[in-house]
């Protein structure tokens, strides 16, 4: 699927998230990239063969609240 130059990562790479944009749909909340991942605003993707890998955003740090 991917024509460039150096070829984009594939789908089933662990940097698939690399592959370039050739869609993108803010408002909608997604992008297609050209290794065929759909790449949710949330960082939940589906890939080409229907997997679905769920939401990696990194965790809020939890505050800490000393005590007087």
């Amino acid at each position: 699927m991917c024509q460039h130059q150096p070829p984009c990562p594939t789908a089933d790479s662990a940097d698939r998230e690399a592959a370039r944009q050739v869609a993108h749909h803010p408002e909608q909340g997604w992008s297609l990239l050209c290794n065929g991942v759909l790449l949710f605003e949330d960082t939940g993707e589906l890939l080409p063969d229907g997997q679905i890998i769920a939401p990696h955003r990194p965790l809020a740090a939890s505050r800490v609240v000393k005590a007087a």
